[in-house]
């Protein structure tokens, strides 16, 4: 296993483990990455210390450093801290909750709405950029979310 430090490209850092470096480029390459606090896909390493040890000593452990900081106040990742990523959890949220998520399958699903082959509900997928521009052009309605949808795992 292999931890990598990464960054998105809001700036967010968070860890992530690997089961080898091969792996991680296989996952980037397949665009399977996204950002643990705002779900961006734009996803890179960031730069990191590597742990280096002498062979004349023998490893110790480290100890962490007593604070009077309490643990509730450092941030935790899974919590949007700024105003902006609370908005954006609430959309995302409420995206989430109203719609139905139709994956790659969007362009059709909007197309056969629009055209009455299939009931109106409220979804949301993903689409190519020149995918949902010619869905613009035939006058579906539609627009980008500002973040990426997680996959729903079956």
């Amino acid at each position: 296993m292999i931890r990598y430090a990464l960054k998105c490209e809001a700036g967010h850092g968070f860890d992530s483990w690997f089961q080898s470096a091969a792996a991680y480029d296989s996952l980037a390459r397949a665009g399977h990455l996204s950002c643990a606090v705002c779900g961006s896909s734009d996803v890179s390493k960031s730069l990191m210390a590597p742990r280096v040890t002498s062979g004349d000593a023998p490893e110790q452990q480290t100890v962490p450093a007593k604070t009077d900081k309490p643990a509730d106040t450092v941030p935790v990742l899974s919590k949007p801290q700024s105003e902006v990523e609370k908005a954006l959890a609430t959309l995302r949220r409420k995206v989430v909750e109203s719609s139905d998520y139709v994956g790659k399958n969007f362009v059709k699903e909007a197309r056969d709405m629009h055209e009455g082959r299939s009931p109106e509900r409220s979804i949301y997928g993903e689409a190519r950029l020149d995918q949902a521009r010619a869905l613009m052009e035939e006058g579906v309605p539609l627009m980008p979310l500002p973040f990426k949808p997680k996959r729903e795992l079956s």
